[in-house]
């Protein structure tokens, strides 16, 4: 089945609306067919991986954003179980340590960039800093910026020159090899409520859960707000955003798969070739191989 990603796709220069996004969308699939449509892409999706860790000439970078219990975790799992893992770097980024707060905020994400022929999966990513920070920007005061001593002066000709850096990191990497595909997964209100209820009531899950989790839902409004600022003013041709739908797990994983696939076949890559002096030494090798005793 082929995915309609102009669905999900959030247009380079257009303004969305989260709110006009479904998050309960399945593609009129049933959970069995998506399943079984999904162990199919996985099995292009480990043809395509070998072909660009061959061909080490491109690098594919996929970010994952989301409120808390959106699926992240488990869609990284699922999509990305099966391929080769010397082809494939996953960074879980979490709060900037001091040494990171010392560099600019993109520093320790470039670190973390995958190397030619390999895939990239970043759980957060740089947009925690157009995200986390807008809806808390005393954070930013970590950053000990000169230009801005405290926390009234974060207005926001701040947030557009933070995107802007964005889109001018993003648009370095694509034009040196890197294909880059944004994902947020976007998860309902509603249906973040069962799944914390479901870690409180289930011992074995009571560990991804916390306190925490219950403080950020309460500015639901204001993270919606900042993930609309940053899809619309960080989609581009170059670097797209997808708004996947997140209620059903199961369809967030085929969902996402089908546009890596998707990506990775549209780069086609092919094999290296093989010089014609190595060709025919190809001959000679394998008569050596059978003399052997």
């Amino acid at each position: 089945m082929k995915t309609n990603t102009d669905k999900y796709l959030v247009g380079a220069n257009k303004k969305i609306k989260i709110k006009d996004f479904d998050t309960d969308y399945n593609g009129h699939l049933d959970k069995e067919t998506g399943k079984q449509e999904l162990a199919a892409v996985k099995e292009e999706l480990i043809k395509y991986q070998e072909v660009l860790y061959a061909s080490n000439s491109h690098a594919v970078l996929v970010l994952f954003q989301a409120m808390d219990a959106a699926g992240k975790d488990g869609t990284i799992a699922h999509v990305m179980s099966g391929l080769n893992p010397q082809g494939c770097q996953v960074y879980s980024f979490k709060a900037p340590n001091a040494e990171e707060y010392d560099h600019d905020f993109l520093w320790r994400h470039y670190k973390a960039l995958p190397e030619k022929g390999r895939i990239g999966i970043h759980n957060r990513s740089h947009y925690e800093n157009v995200l986390v920070c807008k809806v808390h920007p005393a954070y930013i005061m970590n950053e000990n910026l000169p230009k801005y001593p405290s926390v009234d002066q974060i207005d926001g000709d701040f947030w557009k020159l933070r995107y802007e850096s964005i889109r001018n990191f993003e648009k370095h990497l694509t034009d040196n090899g890197v294909t880059i595909l944004k994902f947020f997964l976007n998860v309902s209100k509603e249906e973040q409520k069962q799944r914390f209820l479901e870690r409180i009531a289930d011992p074995a899950k009571n560990w991804k859960f916390s306190s925490g989790d219950i403080k950020e839902r309460a500015l639901w409004d204001k993270y919606m707000e900042a993930y609309e600022d940053a899809l619309n003013e960080t989609s581009t041709d170059y670097a797209p955003w997808y708004v996947i739908p997140a209620d059903k797990k199961w369809y967030t994983r085929l969902a996402v798969s089908q546009i890596i696939a998707e990506t990775l076949k549209g780069l086609k890559l092919e094999y290296p070739v093989l010089a014609q002096e190595e060709v025919d030494k190809l001959a000679e090798y394998k008569e050596q191989l059978l003399s052997e005793e």
